[in-house]
């Protein structure tokens, strides 16, 4: 069901300025998780992280490398 939930989240933000720019801001995909629960979706971090790659209707889920951080 967290799935369903995510690729929800994810079309609501693409009409959603605020939102779309709420989560480009965000660091991590935790941070997009708890920033969804606002909003009444539930996921988790890793959950958007294994959908990295993946087109969501007219959304690309990309991980963005942060500097600093470590593999």
């Amino acid at each position: 069901m967290s799935l369903e939930q995510l690729r929800a989240f994810l079309i609501k933000m693409q009409d959603d300025a605020d939102l779309r720019q709420q989560v480009l801001s965000a660091s991590t995909a935790d941070e997009v998780a708890n920033l969804a629960v606002g909003f009444g979706y539930e996921f988790s971090g890793d959950e958007l992280l294994r959908i990295s790659g993946q087109k969501v209707d007219r959304v690309t889920v990309r991980k963005q490398d942060v500097p600093g951080e470590y593999n």
